[in-house]
Order: structure tokens, then sequence, then C-alpha cells
């Protein structure tokens, strides 16, 4: 059947057409028939690439579906599965439960990172002067994570001709700096600190471990008989990570504290609503944490530290204790040895000492030449 106009009064042009053994049709938003023969023959080359690689999957390419198929296999696993949720939902949102992955391609695309670029960070407040949204935010959470289910289909099969350059749609994100704790900003955070939370703080520090991966730290992740601490980090890896000294001594006296959780903390206020006691302990929580480093950061006075810092310290002064990239990249669970390498400058003092070691060797047997 070619463009026709439907009984039902529209002005628009419909089409309806079979490809494949697939029916396609709808309205065409043309009102000249020329314009709606010319809509139906785009349509029919989308269709054919929709049925050609769906054909080669074997099974549906329809964006929910992928996407549904996705979260099965691989994102509920990820280290932030609610984050991973939240991300393919405004994929499907914006796109249209109905749009096949083969129809994405680079335009449509960029047109994606356009319009998340225009979004604000989530405040409770006055969200119209939040600021936009980084561009490291608009990367990890649209671009990457359609690259992600891509990659998923081509795994299944699917030969995705208009596939985007993904290189091209990620936005520059500025070099991430690295902060040292300093020994008076260790001081001022020890003064101001809260008992219950020392030993979570005094972990952070000794381990590098994420915030996430400390605040969920439990009793059977911790073994002292092998002197290992074995659990799942980000990106559903294996870590294994040593009870050194230091480690026992800020984990063992905690036995008891909670029967499955590693970290409490004791409540200053009691909550009748969710059945909180003042004066007994509790698991601490990750918005509980933070609001506590809040606090601590604020009452210690000291200036430009991020809680993610203290991770940046423990690789920083472990490269330069050990001079070992490989070795600082399994302690920090880093799947890219690139990641690592952003701690490669605690190295220059090092490299520093080497040249003119060689310097002065090169000089020395100069010398020696000439009968100095």
């Amino acid at each position: 059947m070619s463009v026709y106009r439907p009984g039902n009064k529209s002005p628009y042009y419909h089409c309806d057409f079979q490809i494949g053994g697939h029916r396609f049709h709808g309205t065409t938003q043309c009102t000249s028939k020329r314009e709606a023969d010319k809509f139906e023959s785009l349509e029919k080359e989308k269709a054919r690439a929709q049925v050609k690689a769906t054909k080669r999957s074997r099974t549906s390419l329809l964006i929910d579906d992928v996407a549904s198929r996705f979260w099965d296999a691989k994102g509920q696993y990820d280290a932030d599965a609610a984050a991973t949720d939240t991300n393919l939902a405004r994929l499907v949102d914006y796109f249209g439960k109905g749009t096949p992955l083969s129809d994405i391609d680079h335009a449509s695309a960029a047109r994606l990172v356009g319009w998340r670029r225009g979004h604000r960070v989530a405040r409770r407040k006055d969200k119209q002067c939040a600021p936009l949204i980084a561009n490291a935010t608009v990367n990890r959470s649209t671009t990457k994570v359609l690259q992600r289910l891509f990659q998923f289909a081509k795994s299944e099969k699917a030969i995705l001709d208009s596939e985007p350059d993904w290189d091209a749609l990620l936005l520059p994100e500025p070099v991430e700096r690295i902060r040292e704790l300093q020994e008076d900003e260790a001081v001022a955070f020890d003064g101001a600190m809260r008992d219950d939370y020392e030993p979570f703080f005094d972990f952070v520090k000794a381990s590098g471990m994420r915030l996430k991966e400390c605040v969920t730290l439990r009793w059977s992740e911790v073994n002292f008989g092998t002197r290992q601490i074995v659990r799942i980090g980000k990106g559903g890896r294996r870590i294994v990570f040593p009870i050194t000294d230091a480690i026992r001594g800020i984990l063992f006296p905690l036995q008891g504290h909670h029967a499955e959780f590693v970290f409490t903390y004791v409540a200053i206020y009691g909550n009748r609503r969710v059945g909180r006691v003042a004066g007994q302990r509790y698991p601490i929580t990750y918005n509980g944490t933070k609001s506590a480093w809040q606090r601590l950061r604020a009452a210690s006075g000291v200036k430009d530290f991020r809680f993610h810092d203290f991770r940046h310290d423990f690789g920083s002064k472990l490269l330069r204790d050990s001079g070992n990239l490989k070795l600082v990249q399994k302690a920090m669970n880093h799947r890219d040895i690139k990641s690592t390498l952003r701690y490669a400058h605690v190295l220059d003092e090092d490299v520093a000492e080497a040249v003119e070691s060689l310097a002065l060797v090169r000089e020395s047997r100069k010398k020696s030449r000439n009968g100095s």
C-alpha cells in the first residue's frame, strides 16, 4: 500500500507497508503526497536496516528491550546499580520505547548529548539557580551508557551500521587534580573528629577504598585469619585488600558493635518513628557519613579537601613509597593503568635524582678519559 489519507479527516498522509514479514505504519506528518512519498521512502530504508539488524541479532533491537536485557545481564550487577537504572530509564524516555537501536546514529546521539548538557545539578531548593551538570556527568551518565547498550547489542550479534562515533561525542573533562593530605591538616581533622566516627576515617585513610566500599563493609568480608578483606568493588570487580597491622588495629576492637556491619555510630538523638534510641550504636549510612564528613571538614577548618581526596592521598603516598605503578594499580582496583598514571607526578623527584646521578657518572667518565 502506498501513502494514503485516512478516513478520519486527518490532514496528514499515512503510510503502511511490510518488510521482511514486519508491518510498519503510521502518520507521515506530511500534507503533500510528494513529501509523504519521500518520507515513506526514508522509512522503508530504516525499516530494512532494522529488520536486517534484528535478524542478525535474533532478538528485538527496540531500545527498551535492549535496555531490559542489558539490565538483567549486566546493569544490575554494577557497583552503583541504582544509577545505572536511572541512566537507562533516561535514555529510553528520551528516544521512546519503540525506537530501535539501529535508528540511533551519530546525529541523534549528538542531539541527546546536547539535551543532557542543559540539565542542572539536582537540588531541593531553587533549581533554576543550580549549576549545569559537569561534562564528566554527561559523559558518564549518558554517552557511555548508550555506548554500553550498543556494545551489548553487538555481543548479541547485531550489526549496527549507523553506530555513533563515541570518541567524538565525549565532552572534554578537566584533568582530575591529585590532592594530598598535609600533616597539619591531618592533625586538624583528628582534633575535630567524633570518637565514634574515628575508626571509619582511620580506615579510609589507611585503605584508600571508596566511600561506598567503606560504608558497606561487612564482617563476612573481613578475615583476620588470612589477613585479607575480600569484597566486590566498583564495576563488579573482586577486591582483595591486605589487613596490615595498622588496619587490624583499627578493625579488631570494633567486633561486637554490630553483627553484620563493621562501622557504626552512636546515636546522639532518638527517633521513635525509625526506632532509633539515643546512646545506642547503629550501622553508618552513606548519607549519614556524608553529613558527618561535611561537619568534620567545617569544624577542622581544612580547605579545598574532598572526601575522595583521601583516596588520592593514599595512592600518592603508596606510589611514593613503593615506586611501583602496577602495585598501586592493584591496590586501588584500577581497571586501566591510565587511571594510576595520574599519580605518577609523585615520582618526579626520583626521576630528577636519577637524571642528576646519570649526569654525574658521565661527567666522571669524561674527566677520566681526559686524564683529569
